[in-house]
């Protein structure tokens, strides 16, 4: 069993949904994103994704771009993402951690160092937003053939008649993007969320998490009723942005997170 096989399975027989944080690694600076990274188990995080800051981010908002760029402007690497994933596994071997970003940075570093670097990092999956099924030789092939989940992600525009392609080699779990649009852009109703999961769980059994416009405890709790997996992102990433320094935007984070995993952790009581 991967670490998500297993998170994923230990939560169901909780009868729980599981709190997914996204942080953008570097941001603020390596030492504060660090910090972040290791207390977010602590406050609540159930599976960390960590985003590859890259200078074109398409799929993301404001929020998350100007993380990236925080994090680019302190020096952050996909070296030292990576270095991050290994420094946290020093103390954390249990909580899943899934990379987000884009296809570019990992070309460019080299596609089979990428994967063997990942794996020994302690690296769990990847979710590579600009690089759809067709291209899975580039990157999920290989990178499913390490031990390490290719995730997909799937949006209220992907009909009946795609899904069966995108989910196809899909592993660890389905990210279903709640809303037509960037990180961070508006929220979609309870009644949607609920009709397009019913609609994925007829193309798949994997544990399917929602993201995509929830900031509060009040929304993850109303999403963790409905699917496996509540995801949040922008919310964190603000509370960085808004910090006069970097010890309060771990605090800030932490605190933000823990909130939100007792929403979610009290949604089916």
């Amino acid at each position: 069993m991967s670490r998500l096989e297993h998170r994923f399975a230990e939560l169901k027989a909780q009868g729980r949904s599981a709190l997914v944080t996204f942080i953008t690694a570097g941001d603020p600076g390596y030492d504060a994103s660090l910090a972040i990274l290791k207390g977010l188990p602590e406050a609540g995080a159930d599976v960390i994704e960590l985003g590859m800051p890259f200078t074109d981010p398409m799929a993301d908002g404001v929020a998350i771009q100007l993380a990236t760029l925080r994090a680019l402007d302190a020096g952050q690497t996909l070296a030292k993402t990576l270095q991050m994933v290994r420094e946290f596994r020093v103390g954390n071997q249990t909580t899943p951690i899934v990379l987000m970003g884009y296809y570019n940075p990992i070309h460019r570093f080299g596609v089979e160092r990428f994967v063997a670097e990942a794996k020994d990092a302690g690296v769990d999956g990847l979710i590579i937003v600009d690089l759809p099924p067709e291209h899975d030789a580039e990157l999920a092939t290989p990178a499913q053939a390490a031990g390490i989940d290719f995730i997909r992600l799937t949006t209220p525009t992907t009909d009946d008649a795609r899904l069966p392609r995108v989910l196809e080699r899909s592993s660890g779990f389905v990210y279903y993007v709640s809303v037509a649009g960037v990180t961070g852009a508006g929220s979609a109703t309870t009644e949607h969320v609920q009709q397009a999961i019913a609609r994925l769980r007829r193309h798949t059994d994997l544990p399917i998490s929602v993201g995509f416009g929830i900031r509060t405890p009040e929304q993850a709790a109303a999403i963790a009723k409905l699917s496996e997996g509540v995801v949040v992102g922008s919310a964190l990433v603000d509370k960085i942005a808004q910090a006069k320094s970097a010890d309060q935007a771990v605090a800030d984070v932490l605190s933000l997170c823990s909130a939100l995993a007792e929403g979610v952790r009290g949604a089916r009581l």
